[in-house]
């Protein structure tokens, strides 16, 4: 077969969505009960998440509206108010985006050309001069475990702790040092390694955030970023090794990055603990003992109708072919490409297109033989791109608060959870400081557990999953922001995005 080049994932409806964040500090906030915009929001939430829908782009202006979660535009009225509904003509809620050198964003009505600003409660639309009140803070509103994307060297970045350094030199993000967290703190952004490391201006890892791991972030529409460190440095990759480190000449869009979701990478062990591993080009096989890149897939999960896409480091994605062998020479457009999925237990059977289900032949061949699955069709998954969990739910992350004993799931800055597998699909979850997850009687959580719990773990989408705890229930979020297992059946606060 001939070598398919690795394509970038597209940008998705969550890369386009940013909270804005006035000089007050607070976050544009749409009150569905009333139809009305507000500013007196401190966190990003759902209600202070906005989809930016471009209808026009230059260098440094775009034409946009602003649409809600629930699919609704911010819209600006004949006297300056603000509402919140569906637009009554093709240039009702438009906007003149402007991007300032600082960050900054003005939004300007198209109509009336007046300026988006609040006085740090209510928003209006009232001022055709320019003035401090009228800039916003974009915030990307996706979660916070990402991937950087250089468009102009065509690789993601990859942190490398041997060396301290950060490199833009992967050109497939599989491995677990491309992802990092992005942490938000007082309007400057820290970049977190998996290794629980920080970039800093000097363009070395250290172990502490501190002003020198600050960075100022521009924000464009579509998921594109550029770091500085606001006194004219930007961040990009340099050198004949690409190095990313600041620079005050980067060539033109040098400097930009496509920020994306850290995407799930796993691995697949059948029965007799093989991984299933790509061989001559497209055959896919049980029969290495050793995990390697061709034994790496991009886990594509679609939570409303439950199928799967598995995609190879080759680009190509598995796909039932004749004679029901499946192969990795697929593309995402194929339906032999998808398959239904079903969890027993933390481990995962994959039904083909044509109802069979996917097994292991004598040979060791990867085939859709069975119509009746049974231990031959459960195949072990494990992350192979994350040492760590992140979980966002309905109501915010999940972590720890000094305010409460107990784990909440309501927070703005996330803790992370280290995964320590024990079986296929079970994991010990570990806190931050090395104690253990362990579980009251009333199914809340601590985090300074003495002994080790199972934890499973089952993958609903492309980032999404669900978590059976220790009690035989689901864990949820609760509006209360006390994290809970107590639920019997999958609902929506049993999906935690990661």
């Amino acid at each position: 077969m001939d070598e398919v080049e690795w394509t970038p994932r597209q940008a998705t409806p969550q890369d386009l969505r940013v909270g804005l964040i006035s000089w007050a500090g607070s976050y544009l906030t749409y009150e569905a009960c009333k139809s009305t915009v507000t500013a007196a929001a401190k966190g990003l939430g759902q209600r202070q998440t906005w989809e930016i829908l471009v209808s026009n782009e230059h260098d440094t202006q775009a034409v946009v509206r602003l649409r809600s979660l629930q699919g609704l535009h911010l819209l600006c009225e004949a006297d300056g108010s603000l509402c919140y509904g569906r637009p009554r003509t093709s240039h009702h809620g438009c906007f003149l985006l402007r991007f300032h050198r600082n960050g900054k964003w003005t939004l300007q009505c198209i109509i009336s050309g007046r300026y988006l600003e609040s006085d740090g409660k209510d928003v209006f639309c009232s001022s055709r001069v320019l003035s401090a009140y009228h800039l916003w803070t974009p915030r990307p509103a996706l979660h916070v475990h990402v991937i950087l994307y250089s468009p102009f060297n065509q690789c993601y970045a990859r942190a490398d702790p041997t060396m301290c350094r950060v490199w833009v030199d992967a050109p497939v993000p599989c491995l677990e040092e491309c992802g990092f967290l992005l942490h938000f703190q007082d309007g400057c952004y820290h970049l977190e390694t998996s290794t629980h490391f920080f970039l800093s201006h000097s363009d070395r890892l250290v172990s502490q955030p501190s002003m020198q791991t600050a960075f100022h972030m521009q924000v464009r529409p579509g998921g594109l970023v550029a770091l500085s460190d606001g006194e004219g440095g930007m961040l990009y990759a340099q050198g004949a090794r690409l190095l990313l480190g600041l620079g005050s000449n980067p060539h033109r869009g040098k400097e930009w990055f496509i920020l994306q979701r850290c995407p799930t990478w796993v691995s697949l062990r059948s029965k007799s603990r093989k991984f299933l591993s790509i061989s001559y080009d497209v055959e896919v096989y049980a029969a290495s003992e050793h995990l390697t890149p061709m034994s790496l897939f991009q886990f594509e999960g679609d939570k409303e109708s439950c199928t799967l896409q598995l995609r190879s480091t080759n680009g190509c994605y598995l796909a039932q072919r004749r004679h029901r062998t499946v192969m990795a020479d697929g593309y995402s457009l194929e339906p032999e490409t998808l398959f239904r999925m079903h969890w027993n237990c933390g481990r995962i059977i994959l039904q083909s297109p044509s109802g069979r289900f996917l097994g292991i032949a004598p040979n060791s061949l990867l085939m859709a033989n069975a119509t009746i699955p049974g231990s031959n069709e459960e195949f072990g998954i494990l992350f192979a791109n994350r040492p760590f969990l992140v979980l966002r739910g309905r109501y915010g992350y999940v972590g720890t608060s000094s305010e409460h004993d107990l784990i909440q799931c309501n927070m703005d800055q996330p803790d992370c959870i280290h995964l320590l597998p024990c079986r296929q699909g079970i994991y010990h979850f570990q806190a931050q400081g090395g104690a253990f997850w362990s579980i009251t009687s009333f199914g809340t959580f601590r985090p300074w557990g003495k002994f080790a719990l199972n934890f499973c773990i089952e993958l609903q989408g492309s980032n999404l999953l669900t978590v059976l705890a220790p009690n035989g229930f689901y864990m949820r979020s609760d509006r209360s922001g006390t994290l809970l297992a107590d639920s019997e059946d999958i609902t929506k606060e049993c999906i935690w995005e990661f």
